[in-house]
This record gives structure tokens, C-alpha cells and sequence, in this order.
């Protein structure tokens, strides 16, 4: 679907979004990857780098953590706790081998279990995530490269992403790099993420201490050093505010822009990158877009509501990598704390987006992928009243696609069982009926009979969704194609299933269960209700 040719957007937006997202992939405080770029500018600053390398450090530092689901699926098996490759392995990431080494097996046992219990647990998993460590580490490469290739950046900026697990010593992976070998602005980046992170975790002197200890074996001393020396000024941190804007206002000119199908082709990425947590994910965001488009299409949306339904898709499950791994792979029940959190990843993936102006607009439909008519949805629990078109076509294209993938704990629903079951949840009032129609009608399955609120027929509905817009009678009946005897009849009728006596009272009955929704766009669509 082609785009509005005259939008655009800043790049570094869009990237520094998916930077938040990584944070949350990796379990670090939100703005964690946006701190550590601007410690990267400092001290590109302080070395006096070339422009060109100060621009691709201050993407690549952005980006770092970009491959970080990568195989998430397999170390969620292979590791004890949710969080136990950031408490135990992230720490050392740059240290040496034996660093590097403990910090792994800790990793391996569950936190707070018996002795003999820990030690049996590193002793399965040591040999697996021997294994598997290389394969993880050049799979992060490669998916760092191919994401960032969707995001607008110079062809230069691709090949630096293989380098992202290579070390000075020449001790890193794939191994085939050392020294100047790895480019300026990886080995930066390197240290200001170091840097960063052990700033969290005791402070400015002692990650100057840590940073310059690991000088001539990750990190390259002369980049390394001038760190450590003034890591109180490269280091300092407003620990009460955010730095996107900061963030924003240091990247290097000439600043990128992303324009039309680019926008489109970035969001797709962010899409890919959340779908990469578990195989029962893959091509999940890309489906529903591409069935959300098509219905919004059948429902004659605007050009720009479609553009939002589309991007809106492509990145409203954003949020769940900020859900462990191992709750999107569990085959049994969820326990009261997994939907707890898995509730939230909507609320996740929509305050990402609320950070950039632009994507800001897409978080009034990704974020209500998963709210329902009658406020039995989350995470707001929000009602038919305030559930925009748009974002109902979402909410019902998500469900359908969802239930005809497979997951842990269930088969895949064939197209013409999702319709019916779709169709059921339009009758039961959960999901708008007009957008389960078109997403129906868009999957190529038949429409179910779907029940209207108090037995109103789709006459009857359609004729109050326009009394609640203000219509006449006689509005009514010309907006129809009927006569304005037909609509008085049809009025009369839908009050008494209704209950009401007044106009004022049908409009709050519209509101109440979503009949006001479709009320201002074009009627008459043709729909096989058979």
C-alpha cells in the first residue's frame, strides 16, 4: 500500500524508539541505550572523531542491543531466571574469559535455590549453552544487520553490526577481527554501553575503575582511557529527567529522514524485531497489518485512518519484549502473575511509540489492539465509546490472524473456525460487528449472522448509530435509500427493543455499546450477511 509520499519523519526517532524497546528487551532501566549515546557522543567528542564516524557511533550505539531477540526462545530454556543473563552475564559481557565464564554459569541456576540444586542445574546447562554461545552471538550480528538495513541508514552503517561481539584482543566473535580491524565507531560504542551500564550499577568511579581494567582486552586503550580518566563529566547523568530530547538534539548532521514506503519499511522492522521473541511469533505484526489494511480498505477509511490502521499493526506488539520469553513459550495455564505481565505489553509498546511525536499518533490504535466493546479488554479496560474505528479494525484483525497461528499451549484454528469464532465474539458484544465483517470479507471467510445489542437488526443499528450523529428522520431515510416512513418505522421499532422513548437515550444506548463508531462513514456497503 503506497503511503502518504509527503510524510516524513526523523529516522532518529524512529531509531531511538527501537531503542527503548531493546532496553526493554534486555531487562535494563527504559532510556538505558539513549544514556549510553549520549556517553558515546561525549566521548567521541573528547577524541575528536570525524563527522562521519560521530554520526555512525551515535547509530550504532543506539541499535547495540538490536539482535537481542535473536534466539530468545532457546535462552529462556537454557537460563534459570527472566532475568538472570542481565543480572549474571551483562555485567561481564566485556571481562574476560573467566569473568565472563562465572557469570554465565551463575546465570545457568535459578536464583535463591538450594546449593546442590544450583549445582545440578549449571551442570546440565553448561554443556547446551557452550553449545549454543557461539550460534547465539553471530545470530545477533545478523539480524542487528538485516533489521538496521529496513531503518533508513547509510549503506556504511551495515557491515559495522557484525562486528558488535568482536574484541580488541582479537578474542571476541566471530574472532576475525582485532585492533583497528574493528571499526572506530563499534569500539565506541563498546565502551559508552560498558560504561553505562556499570554507571547502574555502582556508579561513575566505579565504572571508570571497570572500564579502564578491561582497556587492551575488550575495549581499545585509547578509546578506553580517555573514558576512564574523565568519567565524571562523560558519565554524568540527570537521574530525575528524561534524554530523548537530549538524545535527539546531539544526533550528527546531516540528520536522516525517512520518507513514505521508508516509514513503512522501519515500522516493519520494529514489527520483526518483537515477532523474533518465539518461533509461534514469526510474521505475526506483518499478517495483521496486511489483513487490517484490507479491511480498512472495505470500510472506506480515510487515507489517512488506513495509514495508521496499517503502521499502527506493524508495530502494536511492540510491548512484548518486555514480557519474559518464557511466558509466550508456556504450554501450560498462565499463572495470576503471567497475564499480570502480559496484560502489560500493550501498555509497553504504546508508551514506546508516546515518546516520538510522529509515532505518537499510531499508540491510539497499537495500544488498544487489545480492548474490547464492552471494557473486558486490556490494559485500559476501556469501552465501546472510546474505542475508534481504526483501532477496532486492529483488534480484530489481531484476534483472527492470532487464532489461526499455532501457540504452546494450543493448534492453529482453521480460517473458517476463527470466523466463527470471531463472529461469536462480535455477538457477545466484545468486538465491533462492522469490523469483524470486513476482516471476515478481507480473510476471504464467510460472515457469521452476528447479533446486534437488544435483538436490533443491521438496519436498526445503523439507523441509531445515525440518530446518535444527529440526524433527522428524514437525514436518515435519504442516508439510507429508504423512505421516511420506512425510517420512522424503523426508528419506532429499534426504541422498543432499546427500551427508550428519546433520542437522547438511544444516543447514550449507541455510545454505551459501540453503534456510534461507523455512524459518520459511508453507508451502504455491500456485505454478504448470508
Amino acid at each position: 500500500m503506497a503511503s502518504q509520499g509527503t510524510e516524513r519523519v526523523r529516522a532518529a526517532e524512529v531509531i531511538a524508539a527501537l531503542s527503548l524497546a531493546t532496553d526493554l528487551g534486555i531487562g535494563v532501566p527504559l532510556e538505558h541505550g539513549l544514556q549510553s549515546t549520549l556517553v558515546a557522543m561525549r566521548l567521541g567528542e573528547r577524541l575528536g572523531v570525524d563527522p562521519d564516524t560521530a554520526s555512525q557511533t551515535y547509530y550504532a550505539c543506539l541499535l547495540f542491543y538490536v539482535g537481542c531477540t535473536a534466539d530468545a526462545d532457546a535462552a529462556a530454556e537454557t537460563f534459570g531466571d527472566d532475568d538472570a543473563l542481565t543480572r549474571h552475564a551483562l555485567p561481564v559481557r566485556f571481562g574476560s574469559r573467566p569473568e565472563m565464564m562465572v557469570g554465565f554459569l551463575r546465570a545457568l541456576a535459578e536464583e535463591g535455590s538450594p546449593a546442590p540444586v544450583r549445582a545440578m542445574q549449571i551442570a546440565r546447562g553448561a554443556p547446551r549453552a557452550a553449545r549454543e554461545f557461539k550460534g547465539h552471538s553471530v545470530a545477533f550480528c545478523e539480524v542487528a544487520q538485516m533489521l538496521t538495513d529496513r531503518l533508513g541508514l547509510p549503506a556504511s552503517m551495515q557491515g559495522l553490526f557484525a562486528y558488535l561481539v568482536e574484541r580488541w584482543d582479537g578474542k571476541g566473535l566471530p574472532g576475525r577481527a582485532r585492533h583497528e580491524e574493528i571499526p572506530l565507531p563499534v569500539r565506541i560504542a563498546s565502551v559508552a554501553r560498558d560504561a553505562a551500564f556499570q554507571r547502574l550499577l555502582g556508579g561513575p568511579e566505579f565504572a571508570a575503575q571497570v572500564v579502564r581494567g578491561r582497556a587492551g582486552g575488550a575495549f581499545d586503550p585509547a578509546v578506553a582511557i580517555p573514558l576512564a580518566d574523565a568519567a565524571p563529566e562523560l558519565l554524568a547523568s540527570d537521574a530525575g529527567g528524561s534524554v530523548w530530547e537530549e538524545t535527539l538534539a546531539c544526533e550528527p548532521g546531516p540528520r536522516l529522514t525517512l520518507e513514505g514506503e521508508a516509514i513503512d519499511r522501519a515500522l516493519g522492522a520494529m514489527g520483526d524485531f518483537a515477532d523474533l521473541a518465539s518461533p509461534y511469533l514469526v510474521g505475526h505484526s506483518a499478517g495483521v497489518a496486511e489483513l487490517a489494511t484490507a479491511a480498512a480498505q472495505r470500510c472506506r477509511l480515510e487515507t489517512a485512518a488506513l495509514v495508521q490502521v496499517r503502521r499502527g499493526a506493524l508495530v502494536h506488539d511492540l510491548g512484548r519484549v518486555a514480557v519474559p520469553v518464557r511466558i509466550w513459550q508456556k504450554a501450560a495455564p498462565l499463572t495470576p502473575d503471567d497475564w499480570e505481565r502480559v496484560r502489560l505489553h500493550a501498555y509497553h509498546g504504546e508508551r514506546v511509540l508516546t515518546r516520538s511525536p510522529f509515532l505518537a499518533a499510531l499508540g491510539s490504535v497499537a495500544g488498544f489492539h487489545h480492548e474490547r466493546l464492552d471494557g473486558s479488554g486490556y490494559h485500559r479496560g476501556t469501552a465501546a465509546a472510546e474505542i475508534a474505528p481504526p483501532a477496532r479494525l486492529l483488534a480484530a484483525a489481531d484476534a483472527y490472524h492470532a487464532m489461526t497461528e499455532s501457540r504452546p499451549h494450543r493448534a492453529a484454528r482453521s480460517p473458517a473456525q476463527a470466523a466463527e469464532a470471531l463472529g461469536r465474539e462480535a455477538g457477545a458484544g466484545r468486538l465491533d460487528p462492522d469490523a469483524v465483517a470486513a476482516v471476515l470479507e478481507a480473510a476471504g471467510q464467510r460472515v457469521p449472522r452476528i447479533g446486534r445489542p437488544a435483538g436490533l437488526t443491521e438496519r436498526e443499528a445503523e439507523v441509531v448509530a445515525l440518530l446518535a450523529r444527529g440526524l433527522q428522520t428524514k437525514q436518515v431515510a435519504r442516508r439510507l435509500g429508504i423512505s421516511a416512513k420506512t425510517a420512522d418505522h424503523h426508528i419506532q421499532n429499534a426504541y422498543a427493543k432499546i427500551g427508550v422513548s428519546t433520542r437522547a437515550a438511544a444516543a447514550l444506548f449507541a455510545m454505551q455499546h459501540g453503534l456510534t463508531a461507523w455512524g459518520e462513514l459511508p453507508i451502504g456497503r455491500t456485505r454478504d450477511r448470508s
